[in-house]
């Protein structure tokens, strides 16, 4: 009833101002209606009423309102009270409005702390972090003193900044000052370490402080997320648990978010099932994380399921799945949810029409990229950013047409990156087009020398077209340029446990029974006509070395290991940190034909779904 109340006297205020809202004093010669609200009350009782009612259009977020009440306090000359100087400044923060907020505070006759306090805060809490900044030093030279929430809001500035030298001043300054083992300051410190990807300095605040809350415990699981640490993450959540650690729904996420890294799907369901018994599931970034663990895990269709159970959809949670099918190549739900998302009034933005053209290129949709693309620009005028011209450079590659892909490159407005080159010389790999393949592995060489892939896939080019003296300088260039291959790594989750694999590798307790049967396998697969591919092995060494080092690829002793020990028809799920080579891709086909087993292989660029003795990518990778 008293909401209601302030409410309609909000509204009185409002009618009054609209009229003359040119300036304050205007509203203050307007006709009194307001003093309905005013009659048989003290001086005292006014005052309190207008910061009641500036309270409440500060948490209900009414800038008209307020500025309404505004009018009326200058009406009475209430303007250089500290108090009431001190809540319209919160006001206009709360709103957005801070020019407002800053007009307020340099009229004030004298500021407190508080008067401090609240405009630092406000310039954090609205992304302006050199501002606030600003304000502290200028606060330190008035000499008007600080408290721990003025240290927590510079150091939160100093957070979306990422400035590690600054952070460590602070740091230095909430020592001197006795205030690092006050929680919300060491909270803001831990995190602050984290963002600038100092994790062990942010771990060793966390272990020191005398006391920690939730939000502590959150900002260090996340701070291990952001810095891909994701086990560390999960073990600080597990030692939460097992101190009755009170769940929130932004520690929940980032947890989510670590299974998603390790493609921990175990863990991942079961930390689904605290979602469940917590109620956070209605939550968007909650749900939104468990798309993508689910996505990210190889589970397309359980993340479409997360999806649906969610009401009051947002952008992010149509860019999750709408990115998830993407990634899966499941180009046409991909596109069908495009359309949906756009009859429920939902506006794509540049993460969805990104996402829809990542569905193209995975089938070679040429005129439907070019559509989209086009789409973005007139419909919805949204700028192509790099990504979305790499994508379109991406589509037309894999079509075949990669003259057309260059010259999309040559046309851009922007430089071409890394990823850009890459697809043109994956595209050329594929198509055997030496000219082109030459041209992006030049870029490449100079943007990142130390990538092996680059001189891999360059090498397999001049291969499949038989310039045996042109793949020979290629490995020799690749020797020369000291660029190190990253050594391949596959994993695979089996009854909550993660069994990692290398290449050759010998430290498994169960190898010698995984190297047998391994060799069963292969030998299944001669008799239909199986060879290694000894190509795709770069390594100065024999032949018959060559074959050893592909024959035991990880994901080879991953997917032997899944076939030992899961259930016959139970889908096998592989991870690994490097693309899939040639030799490995067609002995997953061989292997999903002769077991009848449905193989994913989630590689670095995306999910390859075996199946029948065929692969959802369409030999593009």
């Amino acid at each position: 009833m008293q909401i209601s109340t302030t409410r309609t006297n909000c509204k009185r205020f409002t009618r009054n101002f609209w009229f003359h809202y040119k300036s304050f004093s205007a509203a203050a010669n307007a006709p009194t209606e307001e003093n309905l609200v005013w009659v048989g009350t003290s001086a005292t009782a006014k005052v309190s009423y207008l910061h009641a009612l500036l309270q409440f259009c500060a948490r209900e977020r009414l800038p008209m309102e307020g500025k309404a009440c505004h009018a009326q306090i200058l009406h009475i000359g209430l303007q250089n009270n500290a108090l009431t100087s001190n809540i319209l400044t919160n006001l206009y923060s709360k709103c957005s409005l801070i020019e407002w907020a800053r007009t307020v505070f340099d009229k004030m006759p004298e500021r407190t702390l508080v008067s401090w306090n609240t405009m630092i805060g406000s310039y954090a809490q609205n992304g302006q972090e050199e501002e606030a900044l600003g304000l502290f030093v200028e606060m330190q030279r008035v000499g008007d003193g600080l408290s721990e929430f003025t240290l927590s809001s510079v150091l939160c500035a100093c957070a979306a900044k990422c400035d590690v030298l600054e952070c460590k001043q602070l740091h230095c300054f909430s020592i001197k000052a006795a205030m690092d083992s006050d929680i919300f300051v060491g909270t803001a410190l831990l995190d602050l370490y984290a963002k600038c990807g100092l994790v062990n300095c942010a771990t060793q605040i966390f272990d020191c402080m005398p006391e920690r809350n939730a939000v502590t415990w959150s900002s260090m699981v996340a701070g291990y997320v952001q810095n891909e640490l994701y086990e560390e993450a999960l073990l600080l959540f597990h030692k939460g648990q097992m101190i009755g650690l009170e769940y929130s729904q932004f520690t929940i996420s980032s947890v989510i978010s670590a299974c998603a890294g390790l493609a921990a799907m175990i863990q991942g369901t079961q930390v689904h099932g605290v979602v469940c018994k917590t109620g956070f599931g209605s939550n968007n970034f909650v749900a939104s994380s468990l798309i993508e663990m689910y996505a990210r895990c190889g589970c397309v269709r359980d993340s479409y399921v997360c999806f649906s159970c969610v009401e009051g959809k947002n952008i992010v949670l149509w860019n999750s799945i709408i990115s998830g099918f993407a990634k899966h190549a499941c180009s046409i739900e991909a596109m069908v949810l495009f359309e949906k998302m756009q009859q429920t009034g939902m506006r794509p933005d540049e993460v969805t029409y990104l996402s829809v053209l990542t569905a193209c290129s995975h089938m070679g949709l040429v005129e439907k990229g070019w559509r989209y693309f086009d789409l973005m620009i007139r419909e919805h005028h949204l700028p192509p950013n790099v990504l979305h011209y790499s994508c379109m450079v991406d589509i037309l590659g894999r079509a075949g047409l990669i003259r057309e892909a260059y010259e999309l490159i040559e046309k851009m407005p922007f430089d071409a990156t890394t990823s850009t080159w890459g697809s043109l010389l994956a595209s050329s790999r594929n198509y055997g087009n030496v000219e082109f393949a030459e041209i992006a592995a030049k870029h490449l060489f100079e943007m990142e020398p130390n990538n092996a892939g680059n001189h891999v896939l360059l090498s397999n080019t001049y291969a499949a077209n038989k310039k045996w003296d042109e793949v020979v300088r290629a490995r020799k260039l690749l020797k020369e340029s000291e660029a190190m291959k990253d050594k391949g790594m596959s994993w695979i989750e089996i009854k909550d446990n993660v069994h990692t694999f290398i290449v050759g590798g010998r430290n498994h307790p169960r190898i010698a029974d995984i190297y047998l049967e391994l060799d069963r396998l292969l030998d299944d697969m001669k008799k239909l006509g199986h060879q290694t591919e000894i190509a795709y092995d770069l390594h100065h060494v024999e032949d018959t070395r060559k074959q050893e080092l592909l024959r035991h690829h990880s994901e080879k002793l991953a997917l032997t290991f899944g076939l030992m020990c899961l259930p016959p028809g139970v889908p096998i799920r592989i991870m690994k940190n490097l693309r899939i080579c040639g030799d490995c891709h067609t002995f997953m086909k061989l292997a999903s034909k002769i077991t009848g087993r449905e193989i994913i292989v989630r590689d670095v660029n995306r999910f390859h779904h075996f199946k029948s003795g065929c692969c959802s990518c369409r030999e593009f990778w």
